[in-house]
């Protein structure tokens, strides 16, 4: 039997523990043991790789939708750190409004060096496209969605095209990409650990999202805190900007009193407050 907390003292506990989301390096027990168990089937550690860390976990959603869609969501952690299971806050968040969600692990530093963290994104997101049908998910109608480091993949994997080619895929497959919080301008580099997760300075500008928007990008929501001090807003806004001036499909919508860690924590039930970040993600999936 699981005892119940004050809601003064729970969301206390709550904002204690979140500090770990900047780095994704601690579990996050608390605020994990509070998240519904009911509404979703989850499926774990399926291999969509040969690596330990190629695995990922998928929760349907019990919800009834006439239109089912799939939401891959990539986790942060500065491209050193994360885990796939502290997350069930995101896709209880999801699966609760009719969604199917699928969180990949994928290969951090010091074990690789960009790009390989964006390869394991490009194959997850194809393990998805040709098996979660066999799962009763929707292949059809397919996000990808991430936080931090995790929005900065999902990025790469909309605008590059060289990632997702190499499974026989194309931006077009996707319905839309959602960021929260990603890094997407963020040159120079000025951490020692980032400059040699990115490699040689003359080939930082290929780690940089904002290089490939040309417009032919399906429909992007990119959210940002204006409280941020982790990943400086104007990385959002310069990429929206560039997108808009060539046309492409963007929206941007800025949360004042958002920091870095609100705009992923915001989606956890007990935190949810007014809602306005999962509304603001939920709408645009049903637009698209």
């Amino acid at each position: 039997m699981k005892a119940k907390l004050s809601k003064p003292l729970l969301h206390g506990m709550i904002a204690s523990g979140l500090v770990w989301l900047t780095s994704a390096c601690s579990p996050v027990t608390v605020l994990n043991a509070v998240i519904p168990e009911q509404g979703y089937q989850r499926i774990d550690d399926i291999a969509y790789g040969k690596a330990p860390r190629q695995t990922l976990d998928i929760y349907l959603s019990q919800q009834p939708q006439p239109k089912r869609s799939t939401v891959v969501f990539f986790y942060g952690g500065s491209w050193e750190s994360g885990d796939k299971k502290q997350y069930k806050f995101v896709a209880e968040a999801l699966t609760s409004a009719g969604f199917d969600v699928v969180i990949p692990d994928y290969r951090v530093y010091p074990e690789v060096l960009f790009p390989a963290f964006v390869e394991d994104g490009a194959a997850a997101l194809s393990w998805v496209k040709n098996n979660i049908s066999q799962y009763g998910g929707n292949a059809d109608r397919l996000f990808v969605a991430g936080h931090s480091a995790g929005a900065h993949i999902a990025a790469l994997l909309v605008l590059d095209e060289q990632y997702l080619k190499r499974h026989e895929l194309q931006a077009s497959d996707l319905n839309g990409m959602i960021g929260m919080a990603g890094p997407y301008d963020f040159l120079p580099l000025k951490s020692r650990t980032l400059k040699t997760i990115f490699g040689p300075e003359a080939s930082h500008w290929r780690s940089q999202p904002i290089h490939y928007a040309d417009g032919n990008n399906p429909p992007m929501l990119l959210l940002v805190g204006n409280n941020d001090l982790t990943v400086w807003p104007k990385n959002s806004r310069n990429l929206a900007a560039k997108i808009r001036e060539n046309n492409g499909n963007v929206k941007l919508v800025e949360f004042d009193d958002y920091g870095h860690v609100a705009m992923v924590a915001k989606l956890a039930r007990p935190l949810r407050g007014d809602g306005r970040l999962l509304d603001t993600i939920t709408t645009f999936i049903r637009r698209h």
